[in-house]
């Protein structure tokens, strides 16, 4: 009985602590990056799902989590998970991935927490973008989708790069857009084959991606008025 309820007790402090950051994340997003979100409503209610987003820079992470009302799983490197940081960030519901080996742990991780019916943050390009372009998704994405029963969600934004890219030291003042696309069913995922969905999953997000770069440009010059996206490629 004193094991349960220390355990309801770090439950309730751990989305109490999650609830409180998201909330100020949410607050330094409008105050210095004049966020704006497209798509809420394609976020599941309830169930599992695998997060799939492009990855421009450091904000990313808490970028998505604060665009969505539900808690977010995150991957995270096994060599952050040392004193200090190792109690935080498993307080954010972060995964220990070790990249240098099988990552199996980590795989075994997302899949119990996908099938608990939890949402999973990846970004299927596997790196951070070298110049803020959506790259290549990797296959990856594909046996965790599979395996974890879940369908997936897409989410492309535009504005991290300029703001935080992987070189620079600290964050700068910039505008960001994200946009949350609908979710590809496990219904589509069984029909499809592995090249259909990472090819399906790559057009999506390709698409999506050049839909909040053209509305990022737009809300920071009004006089674009061209309706050929493809030019902010």
């Amino acid at each position: 009985m004193r094991e349960q309820k220390r355990r309801e007790a770090r439950s309730w402090a751990q989305q109490l602590l999650y609830n409180f950051l998201r909330v100020i994340a949410r607050i330094v997003a409008v105050a210095f990056y004049r966020i704006r979100v497209f798509g809420r409503e394609n976020w599941p209610d309830e169930g599992g799902a695998l997060v799939c987003s492009n990855h421009q820079g450091f904000l990313d992470p808490p970028l998505v989590g604060l665009c969505c009302d539900r808690q977010l799983s995150y991957l995270a490197k096994k060599s952050l998970f040392k004193f200090p940081l190792k109690g935080f960030i498993e307080y954010l519901n972060a995964i220990p991935v070790n990249r240098a080996g099988t990552g199996l742990d980590g795989l075994k991780e997302t899949l119990k927490r996908l099938r608990s019916g939890e949402l999973v943050l990846i970004f299927p390009e596997g790196t951070r973008s070298e110049n803020g372009e959506f790259g290549q998704v990797k296959p990856g994405f594909i046996a965790v989708a599979r395996k974890g029963k879940a369908p997936i969600v897409p989410v492309t934004f535009d504005g991290s790069f300029q703001a935080w890219p992987k070189w620079q030291l600290l964050p700068s003042i910039g505008v960001v857009h994200v946009m949350i696309g609908k979710p590809i069913t496990t219904e589509e995922i069984a029909q499809m084959t592995d090249d259909e969905l990472q090819s399906a999953l790559q057009t999506r997000m390709d698409e999506m991606f050049q839909e909040v770069r053209y509305s990022r440009a737009r809300s920071m010059n009004p006089r674009v008025h061209t309706t050929d996206k493809t030019q902010f490629a």
